[in-house]
């Protein structure tokens, strides 16, 4: 192939890169300049396939097309609230990404499954009350899944109006979001009508762009689409305008998200986000993976401002919702996950660690080295260390773009930044000293240890194990990389294609052209629904068949696939799943197989419900290779010996090395030799470590065979462990927290309950040997300080009692849990101290909410308990895994009275599987570096966050004095005072809670444990830069909380409250003492509901307050939670209750120069008798505002009984009544809360 390779921006030289790109392959062959002002001819070019990231940039940069959203009504919010979690933990001041709507339309139309099972009197005064919301003319129908629905008809008049009114605004894009219309898209049919004639020029319909059931992310989904689509049709008219004829007669098409092609004039938006990553996918998957071995394939694809990380195993992993730039996107694409760490990466050094990226230098003005006053970057460091020779490298730089890279102004801003980092040391009291080239190093060690994070993440996360797969890299700076990533990995071959630097590129010219038509089903698997299924496979083929015909494609080179998106009935978690090789209709040998793989499990007797039907057409174009036919293309010959054509020093583990370069067209076919060695290509550079084994296939491309991984010896052992190394440290503090991410992924693949698999309620985390907390990943604050006191109480508690193997579980107050349905698995990890002598060096904890262990009430988690045995059973320790064996008689019996056994069983044993995860990876750590290394930088990560939280404090108290008071008030009128008294000279703090009103005769009171993780997390957040969370930001700090108060209950006190509740409370006063931000909504919002069948559970979110530099966000958790919402139509599909309004509670924030967020109002309309319990705060006294600004509004809880059923005493002239902060009552069928 010919190859030009440009920067993809250059705005001083040329507008558009492909084009530009184009312009100069035919300027090459036609051997004639072509003017930049001129068009293109056309008459040498028949095809012309593009991956783009134009409607990416566009996302992530919000410069999309204006839109209006029309959306059901009482909804309007609902797509910013999202699933109500914060992207970040611990940023006081919230950053959610600015919705990509311009407007908002609500529209008077509801759908909404019927219930019809009441008495006779009862469903009468039912219809009245649906009547009373909805109107005369609520009818109903059948859905397109023969489900019957309630209809409210849609009302055009005044949404017509508001249109125009819109569209005389210039506003040319709309989406339209009905509720359910996935499976009734009848009135968004009609919005498409009216819109198409007031003469909107794009109109997004989101049962169209993706008919799978969950509102929020279809309607994310939609709304990308109605704010890109127009951006790429402007850009593919642009792109062709730089054309003669603007490529009439040319076959134009694009790279879709799904690794398939599409032609120019059906390229959608929500399509197309990952239309640049995906031609690797396709690329690699063609040339690396051999299907005879059937090795699966693991690639990095590294770029300028990132790495995607991808695998293939025979067939493309395809996912159906991901999130990207804050948006969650509900549509087919290649399971890519991506991190901030590429050859424009920034390198910063901040408090002790070493920092690559999330900042990048991108290409304009790029790193350092590219001549236009940009910042270090990974490109840089593999400069400074030779592993980029500026010779071989193009020539494209300066203002004449033929400049090479600028190594001496690279030099200059290492040897800079090493006078920084040792002068740093100097102050710190440590001898050790570090070379411009050790720096250098050091930050490609960080950058290779960030990139392969994802790679555990992704293969964990589906049960699969990254040493059986073999290593693929492409992309600018994959090559680079590619030994170091394999060798952390302990992966044994590295795949590296001649054409690396431009796989991507490579891919798009083996890609199909695919078209895709799915629609929701919402039906079991039985016999009985066998021949729908196949009837509606048969519509949807022949669909995609004429699709596919119409654009060109015989019948002959059409190949159907069809799916069916499984899940067994009760959870969310879907399985998109083909038939079986055993024969046609069986889908559910598939979705077992892949649902043991990834969760561990299967459910035997569960019903397995469908929900989506799916067929993918591909229409071959003729252009797949195999290993065979790649053997055809021009390479050297395989005579000749391995020359050769320079040696340069390039640094390796701490020595320069002299290294040999070769050209790779220049090496022989089916050689072998060592490494360390430099391949140059033209669009690549490839690094080769010592120890290596390079050998050259038959077909021109590389194979690295990995060394085995040695031990490090005990001089270095010895050296490491002395004294901390800011390289290690930036290390270990990535080892550690992935350890903690891959035991989150493990629990939560392995769980079965909702509350664990999808509104995340858990948290894991590693422990030292005196049970001091090292990682925790970022899951749940109020978790995470009390899992540490949760450790150290077991450990003192059972001293030698507790055996090598041996697991527990405890949930009680006094063994640092926080409220009973919270239950903690701990678990040792022992290891050889001395010879013959093991003992436990580190622990491993999980902590879940699970749904039920017993009490009065179902939830365990009762409004009105007064006792702790009321809240259910109150665990101190339980082994439930002793000699080797899960002890489930240990379990029944310590969980006496819950009402969901089974689950209880399945979840602790998730716990297990997580925890045993966990230590597996901790030995491989010590295997890898030594006990005595790990156990030294386990406590050097504790001492960098120590030294953090003294800076942090004596910077307070030079602005706020050292002295610091702050007290707030419970709803029942307990008081929460604390006074904070900082020590400059020491760098210590003593938070003293003393005048803290005592323990009550309710369950608002919090185990010490839940003050304990409040100040944890604040002091965290305290904290202005990235910094694991550990118990070394506690050792400044000296907590007194009286005995017998509110904070520090007798351990048979009611506690459910204080856990959701109270500690929103202490953590609103800790921040208010260091007057950080104003208050938040002050609790977790706990609503519960159920029946002897079924019981549901959620937190709702509120308002955040607002900080000294931005507003207080509206609609997201706060704090001490951070879990999701069930999406309305889950909700609605499930439970017998309609959601009548899901909004914002305008102007509910406090005002101030900074406002604060605003709250919430979400409604609920019951169509069943049911029992329903809220835990609530913050409606007596209101949230308050600091420097003067005001406070927010107080929340209310609000009940409209049925005034067509009976006669309620209390209700006002509205028919409602407020039930206060906590309370519990039995709804009737039409009752509104």
């Amino acid at each position: 192939p010919i190859v030009k390779k440009l920067l993809s921006e250059d705005p001083a030289n040329y507008k558009d890169a492909p084009t530009e790109g184009i312009r100069r392959i035919i300027e090459s062959e036609e051997q004639k300049p072509i003017p930049t002002s001129h068009d293109i001819d056309i008459n040498q070019i028949e095809t012309i396939r593009m991956g783009t990231t134009v409607a990416t940039n566009a996302l992530l940069e919000r410069k999309g097309e204006p839109n209006v959203l029309v959306i059901t009504k009482g909804f309007r919010d609902l797509l910013r609230i999202g699933n109500q979690s914060r992207p970040k933990i611990f940023d006081l001041e919230i950053c959610r990404p600015e919705a990509i709507y311009d407007s908002v339309i609500e529209v008077e139309e509801r759908v909404f499954p019927k219930y019809e099972d009441g008495n006779e009197e009862e469903m009468k005064a039912y219809h009245h009350k649906l009547k009373d919301v909805y109107g005369d003319d609520i009818g109903t129908e059948k859905s397109s899944t023969g489900q019957d629905v309630w209809i409210e008809p849609l009302k055009t008049k005044n949404l017509k109006d508001q249109l125009e009114k819109i569209h005389a605004k210039g506003v040319k894009s709309i989406a339209v979001v009905l509720l359910h219309s996935y499976m009734f898209p009848k009135h968004e049919l009609a919005i498409e009508e009216m819109a198409k004639d007031i003469g909107f020029t794009n109109i997004s319909l989101s049962h169209k762009i993706m008919p799978m059931i969950r509102a929020v992310p279809r309607g994310l989904t939609t709304c990308v689409d109605a704010y890109l689509t127009p951006i790429l049709r402007d850009y593919v008219n642009s792109f062709c305008s730089g054309f003669k004829r603007s490529l009439e007669g040319v076959n134009v098409s694009f790279m879709q998200s799904d690794g398939g092609l599409t032609p120019a004039d059906n390229f959608m938006g929500s399509r197309a986000i990952l239309s640049g990553p995906a031609g690797g996918v396709v690329g690699y998957s063609s040339t690396a993976y051999d299907p005879k071995t059937k090795v699966p394939i693991i690639s990095f694809d590294m770029g300028g401002t990132s790495c995607d990380v991808s695998r293939f195993g025979g067939e493309f992993e395809h996912i159906h919702e991901t999130e990207i730039a804050g948006t969650t996107i509900q549509a087919p694409q290649l399971d890519i996950q991506t991190v901030a760490a590429g050859g424009g990466s920034c390198l910063t050094f901040q408090h002790g660690q070493l920092q690559v990226g999330p900042e990048s230098a991108g290409s304009h003005p790029g790193p350092v080295c590219y001549r236009k006053g940009g910042p270090l970057a990974v490109t840089d460091a593999n400069l400074f260390l030779g592993r980029i020779q500026p010779e071989y490298f193009p020539h494209i730089f300066g203002e004449s773009e033929k400049e090479p890279l600028d190594y001496e102004a690279t030099k200059k801003a290492f040897e800079k930044l090493a006078v920084e980092i040792n002068t740093y040391y100097k102050d710190q009291g440590n001898s050790r000293r570090m070379t411009p080239e050790e720096i250098a190093y050091g930050f490609i060690e960080v950058a290779n240890e960030a990139m392969c994070r994802p790679i555990r993440s992704m293969t964990i996360s589906k049960g699969l194990d990254a040493r059986n797969h073999e290593l693929s890299c492409f992309g600018g700076a994959g090559a680079q990389h590619a030994c170091a990533i394999a060798q952390n990995l302990k992966m044994k071959k590295v795949k590296i294609h001649r054409y690396s630097g431009i796989l991507s590129a490579y891919g798009l010219g083996l890609a199909n052209v695919v078209q895709e038509t799915q629609e929701s089903c919402q039906k079991p698997f039985n016999k009985e629904n066998l021949m729908t299924f196949n009837e509606r496979i048969d519509v949807l083929s022949k669909k995609v068949t004429k699709q596919l015909m119409d654009i060109g494609f015989t019948e002959n080179r059409i190949e159907l696939k069809a799916f069916l998106n499984l899940r067994y009935d009760g959870t969310d978690y879907t399985i998109m799943s083909s038939e079986s090789e055993k024969g046609k209709g069986d889908f559910v040998a598939q979705f077992e197989e892949r649902y043991n793989r990834e969760y561990g499990f299967i459910i035997p007797d569960r019903t397995i419900i469908v929900d989506d039907i799916r067929v993918r057409g591909i229409g071959k174009t003729n252009t797949n290779v195999n290993h065979e036919a790649e053997s055809q293309v021009q390479v050297s010959d395989t005579a000749g010996e391995v020359k050769a054509i320079n040696t340069k020093k390039v640094y390796f583990d701490h020595s320069w090395f002299d290294t040999p370069i070769y050209r790779l067209n220049e090496l022989p076919l089916n050689s072998t030799f060592q490494g360390p060695a430099m391949i140059i290509h033209d669009t690549a550079t490839i690094i080769v470590q010592p120890k290596c084994k390079v050998h050259i296939t038959a077909t021109g491309n590389v194979e690295i065979d990995m060394p085995e991984i040695q031990q490090i010896s005990k001089e270095t052992s010895h050296h490491l462990a002395k004294e901390v190394d800011t390289v290690k440290l930036s290390i270990f503090a990535h080892r550690f927290m992935s350890i903690a991410e891959q035991m989150g992924r493990t629990l939560q693949r392995t769980s079965i309950s909702t509350n664990i698999k999808e509104r995340l309620d858990f948290s894991c985390a590693i422990f030292g040997p005196q049970g001091h907390l090292i990682a925790n990943a970022p899951h749940l604050p109020v978790h995470l300080g009390s899992m540490s006191e949760a450790v150290s109480f077991q450990i003192k508690h059972l001293g030698d009692d507790w055996k090598e193997g041996e697991v527990l579980m405890a949930n009680h107050p006094v063994a640092g849990g926080t409220h009973l349905p919270d239950i903690t698995v701990i678990t040792p990890v022992y290891d050889e101290v001395s010879p013959g002598v093991r003992k436990p060096v580190f622990y491993v904890a999980s902590r879940g909410h699970h749904a039920d262990i017993g009490g009065i009430k179902p939830g365990s988690m009762p409004p009105f308990s007064k006792k702790l045995s009321e809240e259910g059973a109150a665990i101190i320790s339980c082994k439930i895994v002793k000699d080797q064996r899960f002890d489930e008689e240990a379990v029944r019996t310590a969980l006496e009275g819950t009402r969901c056994f089974r689950d209880n069983l399945a979840d602790l044993k998730a716990q297990v599987a997580s925890n045993k995860q966990g230590i597996q990876l901790i030995n491989e750590l010590i295997k890898e570096y030594s006990l005595s290394v790990v156990q030294a930088y386990m406590q050097y990560v504790q001492d960098n966050a120590n030294f953090a939280v003294r800076e942090m404090l004596c910077e307070v108290a030079q602005k706020h004095g050292p002295v610091l008071h702050a007290e707030d008030f419970m709803d029942d009128g307990s008081k929460i005072k604390l006074k904070i008294s900082i020590d400059e000279n020491k760098q210590t703090a003593v938070f003293d809670f003393t005048g803290t009103s005592g323990q009550v005769d309710s369950n608002t009171n919090a185990p010490r444990a839940v003050a304990v993780s409040a100040i944890l997390y604040c002091l965290r957040c305290l904290i202005s830069y990235d910094l694991p969370l550990n118990d070394g930001c506690l050792q400044p700090i000296n907590i007194i909380i009286p005995d017998k108060s509110i904070l520090n209950p007798e351990k048979d006190r009611a506690v459910v409250g204080g856990n959701v509740l109270t500690s929103q409370r202490v953590t609103d006063v800790i921040l208010k003492a260091f007057k950080a931000v104003a208050a938040s909504q002050g609790c977790m919002n706990n609503f519960l509901f159920g029946n002897k069948n079924f019981g549901y559970y959620e937190t709702i979110c509120g308002g955040s307050g607002a900080g000294p530099n931005r507003h207080g966000e509206s609609g997201v958790h706060t704090h001490m939670t951070n879990t999701r919402i069930t999406d309305v139509e889950i909700l609605e599909q499930r439970y017998p209750v309609t959601l009548l309004e899901f909004n914002l509670r305008q102007h509910s924030g406090g005002e101030g120069k900074h406002r604060g967020g605003d709250g919430i109002v979400r409604r609920f309309l019951f169509h069943d008798n049911l029992s329903v319990g809220i835990l609530s705060e913050r409606r007596v006294y209101a949230p308050y505002g600091l420097y003067g600004g005001k406070p927010g509004k107080k929340g209310r809880n609000l009940y409209y009984p049925n005034p067509h059923l009976s006669k309620q005493e209390n209700v006002d002239d509205e028919g409602k009544m407020e039930v206060g902060g906590r309370y519990s009552l039995d709804t009737r069928r039409g009752d509104v809360i």
